[in-house]
């Protein structure tokens, strides 16, 4: 079974931290990959950099031109995780836009992924009708779970689409608003995360932007499986370097 999906079906609530791989500095990216899992973190989002991220706030923004920078590539991060099941055994995602993938070759994409024991993809920009017409199988050959995501604007046809496609979980956006740009929720978001429950999808709910703190991360999980912190958590990289991941980690539980 796929590690997500075996990490779906554990009782406690998913806390899953994204950051940019090669940030803050070029050979970082294991250390800090090992070390959210030695601290708790039960999933990692591994951001692959492209220099025009859609849906990122300026914080993730700045951070993946760092890391292209310091020279982060396709290549050099399936380099440095080339060895990475040796150490790290929770689920790794890989969180990018679909242009570096198309660039590398999907079939070669997917084939690097799961030598290396990626688990899934998320890809913010490859529509889930493209998707389920022209790669489904080949993410499926792999072993590859896409994971799609929603919107407060989403319409019901189109979540349960997703949900159709979908064997994993689903990334629910907790606003119309790029990463890093909310504190907390209210009451519409709120009616969002309940609404998208009582749909009883197949595949579980886990709530990503808006995340940055303990009573963030319980407000989400109240009505989702969990929910995932980026800007945040490249904000602790951004101050303290990678010497601070326990106590930042240790806030959020």
């Amino acid at each position: 079974m796929n590690r997500i999906n075996q990490k779906l079906q554990e009782t406690k609530k998913i806390l899953s931290i994204y950051f940019s791989a090669g940030y803050p500095n070029l050979k970082d990216t294991v250390q800090i990959i090992e070390d959210l899992e030695k601290n708790g973190v039960d999933m990692i989002e591994i951001g692959l950099p492209f220099s025009d991220p859609l849906a990122d706030g300026p914080t993730i923004q700045e951070s993946s031109t760092q890391a292209l920078h310091n020279g982060m590539t396709t290549q050099v991060l399936f380099d440095q995780l080339k060895d990475i099941r040796k150490t790290v055994s929770i689920p790794l995602i890989i969180m990018g836009y679909f242009n570096p993938m198309l660039q590398y070759g999907i079939d070669n994409f997917c084939k690097e992924c799961a030598a290396i024991g990626i688990d899934g993809l998320i890809i913010p920009d490859l529509p889930v009708n493209v998707y389920a017409d022209e790669y489904k199988a080949t993410f499926e050959k792999y072993g590859l779970k896409n994971i799609f995501l929603i919107t407060p604007q989403t319409s019901v046809e189109r979540i349960h689409f997703i949900d159709s496609v979908s064997d994993g979980f689903i990334y629910m956006v907790s606003s119309a608003s790029v990463t890093g740009s909310q504190t907390g929720f209210g009451s519409a978001q709120e009616d969002y995360f309940k609404r998208i429950a009582d749909m009883n999808l197949k595949n579980s709910q886990v709530i990503g932007f808006g995340i940055n703190n303990k009573e963030t991360f319980e407000q989400a999980t109240q009505f989702a499986k969990g929910a995932i912190i980026g800007s945040a958590f490249i904000q602790d990289l951004t101050k303290n370097g990678t010497g601070k991941i326990k106590e930042f980690v240790e806030a959020i539980r």
